[in-house]
C-alpha cells in the first residue's frame, strides 16, 4: 500500500438523514488500515462534529481525510457564511444552530471544543460571507500505522 492514503466527501448542508455517514466510512477506513483504536476513536469524534458543523452551518461542503504512516489530517472545507468570532466559537456552549437544530438534539455548542480536545494540532481559516476550513491533526505517536 502506498504511503499516503486519501478518502474526501461531500456533505450537503441541512441533510440530517445522511449526516454522519461521511464520519462513518472515514472511521470504516482507519480502521481497514489498520490504525490503532484510540486515534480511530479521536478522528471519528474530530470528523463527526466537522460533519455535523457542515450540515448545521455552512449549506455543506466537504470533508477530507488523508493518512500517512505519521499521521492523520483531517480537513473540513466549506464556502458558508464563515465564523465572526472564532474565540466566541471556541468556548463550550457556544452556538450558532438555529432553534429547530437544537430542537433536534443538536447545536449544543461543544462542536469546535470536540474537535480541539482531540487534535494534535487545529488550525481555522474563517473569513465571514467567504466561507470556512478546518484542519485537524492526529500525529501517531506510538509510530507509524502497520501496512501490512
Amino acid at each position: 500500500m502506498d504511503s499516503h492514503y486519501e478518502v474526501e466527501f461531500t456533505v450537503r448542508g441541512d441533510d440530517f438523514l445522511a449526516a454522519g455517514e461521511a464520519s462513518n466510512q472515514i472511521k470504516e477506513t482507519l480502521i481497514m488500515l489498520g490504525v490503532p483504536s484510540p486515534i480511530s476513536r479521536r478522528a471519528s469524534i474530530i470528523t463527526y462534529e466537522a460533519e455535523m458543523n457542515l450540515v448545521i452551518h455552512s449549506g455543506g461542503g466537504s470533508l477530507r481525510a488523508v493518512i500517512t504512516p505519521e499521521k492523520l489530517t483531517i480537513q473540513a472545507t466549506d464556502r458558508g457564511p464563515g465564523i465572526p468570532d472564532l474565540h466566541l466559537a471556541m468556548r463550550e456552549g457556544f452556538s450558532t444552530a438555529p432553534d429547530r437544530v437544537r430542537e433536534m438534539g443538536f447545536g449544543a455548542g461543544m462542536g469546535l471544543p470536540n474537535i480541539k480536545r482531540n487534535s494534535d494540532s487545529l488550525e481555522i481559516e474563517s473569513e465571514v460571507g467567504k466561507g470556512t476550513t478546518l484542519t485537524a491533526t492526529i500525529f501517531f505517536h506510538e509510530g507509524p500505522v502497520d501496512r501490512r
